[in-house]
């Protein structure tokens, strides 16, 4: 990675932990609503409790007219993908990506100032998360093929696949990205402001498509893990003990999958490994026995999905071959 591709990488991410600081100015001017009741699954509770016809417009068009801004640079970055074959620099597609990402954060501020509306108005909790699940599902396909799936085995399972997904796969994460954006209003709690900074370094990695930063697997696996971080968060916040669940669910994804990729020592692993297990033991010796399945619920859900959509695309592969 060129020296000037790296500095502009690390004052981006300074950029974007500064925007997220930068949210707190926000609450003077939302000032303090009254939420409807919280009517459990599914419900989201930070929502303006008088939309109207105005503040979803504002939403509902600021996301759209971001969502199209952000397709339109994936599909021309890859019919020019000729021109972007210079991996250590950045190209006028990625400092347009860049300056586009700015002023949609710089939007959705005063979207939320003026009108705290998002389409979480109009859409279940699950469509956001939802998203954002299979996101990190089509990482695990992607991946498999360079790290495997179960500690380092399994690498040609999905290898067929992965061109087919390295070519798509950004206008899927595009939008899952942009739609959970724009799904929140900017609120000023912990687990928003963490949601709001793991949503702009995401962006960022789109922004740096066709260079080394967007494939650099230490970027990537922080990116990847972040997830265990913000997932902690929001449980702690809205008081659910079951934030143990997020930790150890997502710690599994990284000892059996994700630190495999990372060229780690044999040694550095197991010691990863067994102070995972150590911790478990520790903590599910305090809160009780009984709640260790929370371990293997989000890594069943994960790995589950990774086969059924992996096995199906693999299908749908080889019947388009046989039709063809």
């Amino acid at each position: 990675m060129s020296p000037t591709l790296l500095k502009t990488w690390g004052i981006s991410v300074a950029l974007a932990v500064l925007a997220t600081v930068a949210l707190l100015t926000i609450r003077p001017f939302i000032g303090t609503l009254a939420f409807a009741p919280d009517q459990g699954f599914n419900w989201y509770y930070w929502k303006r409790p008088d939309p109207d016809a105005i503040s979803r417009a504002s939403a509902w068009g600021a996301y759209v007219l971001h969502q199209l801004f952000i397709w339109g640079l994936i599909a021309w970055a890859q019919a020019h993908r000729d021109q972007l074959r210079d991996r250590n620099r950045l190209h006028p597609v990625n400092w347009i990506a860049l300056g586009g990402t700015a002023f949609f954060v710089g939007l959705h501020y005063l979207q939320t100032a003026l009108f705290y509306d998002g389409l979480g108005q109009d859409l279940p909790v699950i469509t956001s998360q939802g998203s954002v699940i299979l996101l990190l599902v089509i990482v695990l396909l992607m991946e498999a093929p360079r790290r495997g799936l179960f500690f380092g085995t399994g690498k040609g399972w999905f290898a067929a696949i992965k061109p087919l997904l390295i070519r798509y796969h950004g206008y899927y994460f595009a939008w899952a990205i942009t739609f959970t954006y724009w799904y929140h209003p900017m609120e000023t709690t912990a687990g928003h402001l963490l949601g709001f900074l793991y949503t702009f370094l995401l962006f960022l990695q789109a922004a740096f498509i066709f260079t080394r930063v967007h494939s650099n697997r230490w970027w990537t696996f922080a990116l990847e893990a972040s997830v265990l971080i913000h997932g902690v968060t929001v449980a702690l916040v809205a008081g659910q003990e079951f934030w143990t669940m997020f930790f150890f669910g997502f710690l599994v994804l990284i000892v059996v999958t994700q630190m495999h990729g990372l060229g780690l020592s044999r040694r550095t692993r197991w010691t990863i490994a067994g102070a995972s297990v150590a911790a478990t033991v520790v903590v599910y010796a305090q809160k009780g026995w009984g709640f260790l399945n929370e371990v293997i619920r989000i890594p069943a859900i994960d790995y589950f999905l990774v086969l059924v959509i992996g096995g199906a695309i693999l299908l749908g592969r080889r019947l388009a071959r046989r039709v063809t």
